[in-house]
């Protein structure tokens, strides 16, 4: 890595350079925007040549850890390579070029292909049809929960309560709330499951649904959901599937057969597209069939002659969720994934559970488990034996880095104190496996013998060990300049 004093861009600001010089005009200026609304000189504009800016930006690229780097052990958010062509399948210009608000008769592609993928989804997930419209994870939990809310008040009563268990995304008790409802949180048992006990004796005609993470975050499978669907359902309730985790489980199970009744799923995670700041991310719900007239407008729908038109005259919708009707190009890229692996697609799932057990194997007799219960996903770890020599998940995030590999989640789920969450997902081999594992193994044996040297990890990037308290506390967001 070339430089630590890289720098900012505004610093390398120097009078009278330009990224480029045009020829003076030859003919009349046209400016279609009011003098009125005309910005002159900006102060202190950053003044920079256009190899000054191609230089610093590939530095910066370069001292990144990243997804192109080598294994990113980002449990929970299941970060993984995005084939090139799925990328290629986006920009397509009839697909990156189309406007949303382009007339039907124009836009009977797109519309066939949100079709199909709608189609794909709700076999998939067993359920009768499938919204596309949220354009994330946490929009979608929203949709599912006032489509939820919506079929109880036709019934006469939106009740007062959702369940949560402790081991649900952080997500779904601001979800439930932001319904209107308050949440009750279902404690899990030993072995990290919801207990039935317990959801039995909170499961009462005040409650409107059950919001149960499948795999849950300690990357955990509910064996008994026909159970706990019965449960729910024989109160009156909703079983809410958060599917974030369907990666762990596409193609091998089939949550609508389970009993659940509305899924959300993050299509960005499961299939494909590079993800990460924030977006752009996609998170279609599934729903049964009674919620099927609560679903937001527009909805897709097929003509008798085979045309496609977007219907918005659903007088028992939950309304419009946002100005379009989906993050089209995140669609395009879930649809080639899903395409590619075929009626194989359930592989994605069979190598995302087997390369996360195969780090817990290889890693179980150095980390901490604390709950003995077998892996999906993703595995979740504890300090504990580090936390006897002092060194604890943030130390071992941070020396990860000098060997080259991205911190897993930290300090999450709650209910595993000093977690260390890592999700390796379908897409990396077991050499790049193998070399993830040695350096844990290598970390862990240095929290024995020289925990000395943690204090000042991680050695090897642009960016040492920065005071995260100041940091929150006093966050500097904007340069200005000194001179």
């Amino acid at each position: 890595m070339k430089s630590r004093d890289e720098g900012l861009i505004f610093e390398r600001s120097r009078p009278g350079k330009r990224g480029y010089s045009l020829p003076p005009l030859d003919v009349p200026e046209k400016i279609g925007i009011p003098e009125a609304l005309r910005r002159g000189e900006i102060e202190g504009e950053t003044e920079v040549s256009e190899v000054d800016v191609a230089r610093h930006f590939t530095r910066l690229s370069r001292m990144n850890l990243g997804i192109e780097d080598g294994l990113y052990p980002l449990g929970s958010c299941t970060m993984k390579h995005n084939p090139r062509i799925n990328e290629e399948m986006a920009r397509l210009p009839g697909f990156a070029a189309s406007h949303p608000y382009a007339p039907e008769a124009l836009s009977q592609g797109n519309l066939a292909l949100m079709w199909r993928l709608e189609r794909i989804l709700a076999e998939l997930t067993g359920l009768a049809r499938v919204t596309l419209t949220p354009c994330a994870g946490a929009q979608g939990e929203l949709a599912g929960i006032l489509m939820i809310r919506k079929a109880l008040e036709k019934r006469g009563n939106p009740r007062k309560y959702v369940l949560i268990p402790d081991s649900a995304h952080g997500t779904n008790p601001a979800t439930a709330s932001f319904a209107g409802y308050q949440v009750r949180e279902l404690s899990s048992n030993a072995n990290g499951r919801l207990d039935l006990h317990v959801l039995e004796e909170a499961m009462t005609d005040e409650v409107a649904a059950l919001m149960m993470t499948v795999p849950n975050t300690l990357g955990i499978f509910e064996r008994r959901i026909g159970e706990i669907a019965e449960i729910v359902h024989r109160k009156g309730g909703f079983l809410y599937g958060d599917g974030a985790n369907f990666n762990a489980f596409v193609g091998l199970a089939n949550p609508g057969r389970m009993g659940i009744d509305v899924m959300h799923m993050n299509l960005h995670k499961t299939f494909s597209t590079p993800h990460g700041g924030g977006g752009p991310g996609a998170g279609p719900v599934a729903v049964a069939e009674p919620l099927v007239p609560h679903m937001p407008v527009p909805t897709i729908e097929r003509r008798e002659d085979g045309s496609f038109r977007l219907d918005a005259d659903r007088p028992e919708s939950i309304g419009r969720l946002r100005s379009f009707s989906s993050q089209f190009g995140v669609l395009v890229r879930a649809l080639s994934y899903i395409l590619s692996y075929g009626e194989e697609i359930g592989e994605v799932a069979r190598n995302a559970v087997l390369n996360a057990n195969y780090i817990r194997a290889r890693l179980s007799d150095l980390y901490h488990l604390k709950y003995d219960a077998p892996t999906m996903h993703e595995v979740v770890f504890s300090d504990k034996r580090q936390a006897e020599h002092g060194i604890h998940n943030g130390d071992i995030a941070k020396r990860l880095m000098d060997f080259g590999f991205p911190p897993p989640t930290v300090s999450f789920p709650l209910i595993v104190p000093g977690a260390l969450m890592i999700e390796p997902t379908e897409t990396e081999g077991k050499p790049e496996l193998d070399l993830f594992i040695e350096a844990m193994r290598t970390i862990a044996q240095e929290a024995r013998e020289n925990p000395g040297i943690f204090a000042g990890a991680p050695y090897t990037t642009p960016v040492r060990r920065v005071d995260e308290v100041r940091a929150a506390k006093n966050p500097i967001l904007r340069w200005r300049p000194t001179r």
